[in-house]
């Protein structure tokens, strides 16, 4: 890669923003930006202006409320510290379980819920033991 097309490539995007961020569209915004702070200890405020931009360890995401856009529902892949504590959190704010918790061949522990607006969030820790398939 050129000089020129590595500064090209670099400044697509703001300066220190992924290249990828996920956006959900959905009624009730504020509430949604309310349960993934629970759920995943997000970072970031509710903005009715802007989307509003949560930040999940080093992973961004958008949430905005519906109008301009119509509803836009996610399905996500988040790693957590504690599989099993942030399911917990999950259904006591609403979510519905999809599938409990449990452990995968490719070392992830993940479970899988669906939240008030419509998303689904796979949630998941490595543990560090791949088991291959029989």
């Amino acid at each position: 890669m050129t000089s020129l097309a590595l500064e090209t490539f670099i400044s697509e995007a703001a300066a220190g923003w992924p290249r990828v961020i996920p956006r959900i569209v959905a009624s009730d915004a504020k509430g949604l930006v309310r349960f993934v702070k629970r759920v995943f200890d997000a970072k970031g405020k509710y903005s009715s202006d802007t989307p509003s931009q949560l930040f999940i360890g080093d992973s961004m995401i958008m949430i905005t409320e519906t109008g301009i856009r119509r509803r836009a529902p996610a399905f996500l892949y988040v790693y957590v510290p504690d599989t099993d504590a942030a399911y917990r959190r999950a259904i006591a704010a609403g979510a519905r379980k999809l599938e409990a918790p449990t452990e995968t061949s490719y070392g992830d522990r993940r479970c899988m819920i669906k939240d008030s607006w419509g998303n689904i969030w796979q949630i998941a820790t490595y543990s560090g033991s791949f088991r291959a398939s029989d």
